[in-house]
């Protein structure tokens, strides 16, 4: 146990550093995937399998390597999430025709959750307000333009780390992204100056 030691604590010192790493990253992630998703509940499963993943595979790299790593993680856990979906809604869809129990007015439920930041209108203030507003633009935006944004501008990844969490090449990077803001302006345009 002596001889040990040492050793025991440079993992305690990895285990204390990816414990802080994860809860600096852990509040915008979480935002990420609610505008991914749109469902708090699946936004928070979708951290904690990205934060598990992390730790199970990665723990063992350098810090430095952690940040895109655990936003690659998060990437495709969404994109997974979003394949997931399509296959339900289609199999919904297929069920509901073949018993005759078509949806009258068509609304898809998912799009009726509530994004929380809605769900006390009157106590929102103009800055909130206006993220609402952005939130919802996001949300409006193509997943890998969504994904370029949030990772580039909220996460201040460089073009190479977002490339490495896209899984794409940097080319790619700059075109959704540059898209994204150009649709995001337009979207915007009467809320900000």
């Amino acid at each position: 146990m002596n001889g040990g030691s040492g050793m025991g604590n440079g993992m305690m010192d990895q285990d204390q550093a990816m414990e802080r790493f994860l809860a600096s990253v852990e509040k915008q992630a979480y935002q990420m995937a609610v505008i991914a998703v749109q469902s708090a509940d699946e936004a928070l499963d979708l951290v904690q399998e990205a934060m598990l993943g992390l730790v199970r595979h990665y723990s063992g790299r350098s810090e430095a390597e952690w940040r895109p790593l655990f936003f690659r993680i998060l990437q495709s856990r969404i994109r997974d999430w979003y394949r997931r979906d399509q296959v339900r809604r289609r199999w919904r869809g297929w069920l509901e025709r073949w018993h005759g129990q078509e949806d009258e007015d068509g609304d898809d439920p998912m799009a009726t959750v509530a994004a929380p930041e809605k769900d006390e209108p009157a106590r929102l203030v103009e800055g909130s307000a206006a993220l609402a507003t952005l939130i919802q633009a996001l949300q409006q935006l193509p997943l890998r333009q969504q994904q370029s944004f949030l990772l580039r501008a909220w996460q201040g990844l460089s073009v190479e780390e977002t490339a490495a969490a896209m899984r794409c090449s940097e080319g790619s990077v700059k075109t959704h992204y540059s898209r994204a803001v150009h649709t995001l302006r337009e979207m915007l345009e009467g809320h900000w100056p």
